[in-house]
């Protein structure tokens, strides 16, 4: 077994550091998600359409990569910091039932949470049917590589 010492020892412990702050930061537990009907199919699949905030920057991709998962608007004040979440992935779960499934995040809103694409996300983890009943689910997500 090698021991590490001095200088690299700091390093590894800082770089250690950084890695379980990273993992912190990119998991969110216990959140109130809600749905939103974006009717994806009745519009194409078209960001303007729906007045989704990322549209400026993610309209013209391409019809698959715009289909490829559903759809999400996170509801946080992270957004200040302009596009930087448009087009990338959550994985979000049902806490009561341990369903997850895969979103792009495509648009904006405020209050805390996740809105969820009713057809393409909220209704294939509500399995249990409770989250229609009460307007939400209180899911985890976490960021993931599309």
């Amino acid at each position: 077994m090698a021991v590490i010492t001095g200088g690299r020892a700091l390093a590894v412990a800082a770089l250690l550091c950084t890695m379980a702050a990273m993992a912190v930061a990119w998991e969110t537990s216990n959140v109130h998600a809600t749905y939103y009907r974006y009717k994806l199919k009745d519009n194409e699949w078209d960001l303007n359409s729906v007045n989704a905030y990322c549209a400026p920057w993610d309209a013209n991709k391409p019809l698959w990569w715009r289909k490829q998962y559903g759809w999400a608007a996170l509801c946080d004040d992270s957004w200040s910091s302009g596009h930087g979440y448009c087009g990338k992935c959550i994985k979000v779960t049902n806490r009561a039932t341990g369903a997850w499934v895969w979103a792009r995040v495509l648009d904006k809103c405020s209050g805390g949470g996740l809105d969820l694409d009713y057809e393409t996300v909220f209704k294939k983890i509500d399995t249990d049917g409770h989250g229609k009943e009460k307007g939400y689910l209180k899911v985890d997500y976490e960021w993931v590589k599309c």
